[in-house]
């Protein structure tokens, strides 16, 4: 009975450590990479919305630092994320019998480059991209216009997060 108990601590041991170092959030980040950094997303879309990629930045950063244990650093991190706002543009998805859009989207589309200093085969650059949908008689401003960058920014950045630290 003894040897048992033995046995069965070892294999519990041995199963909870060969998993590496896991979060709850899905991420799985080894256990000397400590801190990250997010570069300026330059806004090279062809229409400009001003603080755009400052806000993008925020989200970014916000969304990594609620759900890892790494730190923020300006410069020389374990991780870096970097790129650039390739599209934001509106158009209409839909149309009215007057030839009026009926539906319009905001589409926003983002380059990244992510590069990991402690482990070089994990470096990604793609373009991760996502929609929201406001009707054709609306104006995207106001209380609208941060509602549309909230959902975007929490879909895009999530998927960046899943791509570069949970590996879905």
């Amino acid at each position: 009975m003894k040897h048992i108990k033995y046995i069965l601590l070892i294999l519990v041991s041995i199963t909870a450590f060969s998993c590496g170092i896991y979060s709850f959030t899905g991420a799985s980040i080894p256990a000397d990479t400590k801190t990250y950094q997010v570069n300026r997303f330059e806004n090279n879309a062809l229409l400009v919305e001003p603080g755009l990629e400052r806000d993008f930045k925020i989200a970014l950063e916000d969304l990594i630092q609620n759900q890892t244990n790494l730190n923020l650093v300006p410069n020389n991190a374990d991780l870096v994320y970097e790129g650039e706002i390739t599209e934001y543009r509106i158009s209409p998805t839909t149309a009215t019998s007057q030839n009026t859009a009926a539906q319009n989207r905001l589409t926003m589309s983002v380059k990244v480059r992510f590069f990991n200093r402690k482990k070089e085969e994990d470096d990604l650059e793609q373009t991760f991209s996502f929609f929201y949908d406001f009707p054709g008689n609306a104006q995207l401003i106001g209380g609208q216009k941060a509602t549309a960058h909230e959902e975007l920014f929490e879909r895009i950045t999530q998927d960046i997060f899943n791509a570069t630290l949970a590996k879905w």
